[in-house]
């Protein structure tokens, strides 16, 4: 039996588990039964808390796509599992550091349900994220282009704790987001897969974003979608140093000062309800 908690932020849900006193070892086949919408619990990512493998850290965060692929970073995940660690008594600390597979993220509980998270400064180069440029072995200019079946794309690429691919377009089409995420979500220039974000934006201060996620699919909202978009549009010039991130789920604020600075992102994390799958 797997006791979990399901949280959402602006609708990116989780299934979060407590593995600090026993782990929790699950298959992808499991993770994929427990994601499906009709005959599991339905989910966009798994979450496990487990001990700290490092001392300047509070807990080991682990994350697991819907197809049980693992990954480094989730935005709303973290805030989400903040508040998990809080209720379930884990600590009693409002200031948190977690330590993924890949990164940190400094969280910090600022209501009951409203959580800050501070992401590691972003990485440009080719190989941090890992994306194969063509004609360009660092990987560092501020925009690429991807040959598709059908068409190039224009993009940036950047880490924020996982591998991010943005396109600044004039409108969000339903169609060129299913489309074109998914074809650069599995295409070979990403080796290990991208996280496709389709930015508009409307002014300095504010754009509307949607998110493929790989493994996933697109999700009502994406945490490090939202902080990946604003590191390109600033250094591409487009934005200010506080933005509000505007996606189908609702609203992030999102704060950065510029490059080797970390990311700061102010949402909420919502306790769902509790469960246990046999």
């Amino acid at each position: 039996m797997y006791p979990f908690v399901k949280m959402q932020g602006l609708g990116n849900d989780f299934v979060v588990m407590d593995a600090t006193k026993q782990p929790i070892t699950l298959t992808a086949a499991l993770i994929q039964q427990m994601a499906n919408r009709r005959l599991g619990v339905g989910f966009d990512q798994l979450l496990l808390v487990e001990p700290a493998q490092d001392p300047a850290c509070d807990f080991f965060f682990r994350i697991y796509n819907a197809d049980g692929s693992e990954a480094g970073q989730c935005g709303n995940g973290a805030r989400c599992m903040a508040v998990f660690i809080q209720r379930k008594g884990l600590s009693t600390r409002t200031d948190l550091r977690l330590q993924t597979i890949t990164s940190q993220v400094q969280l910090r509980i600022v209501g009951s349900e409203t959580v800050q998270a501070t992401l590691e400064a972003p990485r440009f180069q080719a190989n941090d994220i890992p994306f194969q440029a063509e004609g360009d072995h660092e990987g560092n200019q501020l925009y690429h282009e991807v040959k598709l079946p059908d068409e190039t794309v224009r993009l940036s690429v950047v880490n924020v704790g996982n591998p991010h691919a943005v396109i600044v377009v004039d409108a969000l089409a339903c169609d060129q987001v299913h489309r074109v995420g998914e074809a650069l979500s599995r295409h070979p220039a990403f080796p290990e897969g991208v996280n496709v974000g389709f930015m508009q934006v409307a002014d300095k201060q504010l754009v509307r974003l949607r998110v493929f996620e790989r493994g996933t699919g697109e999700t009502l909202a994406c945490g490090s979608g939202a902080c990946a978009a604003m590191v390109v549009g600033r250094r591409n010039g487009l934005l200010q140093e506080r933005v509000t991130v505007n996606q189908p789920g609702g609203d992030l604020m999102i704060d950065w000062q510029g490059p080797g600075l970390p990311i700061q992102m102010t949402g909420p994390a919502k306790w769902v309800f509790e469960g246990v799958w046999n």
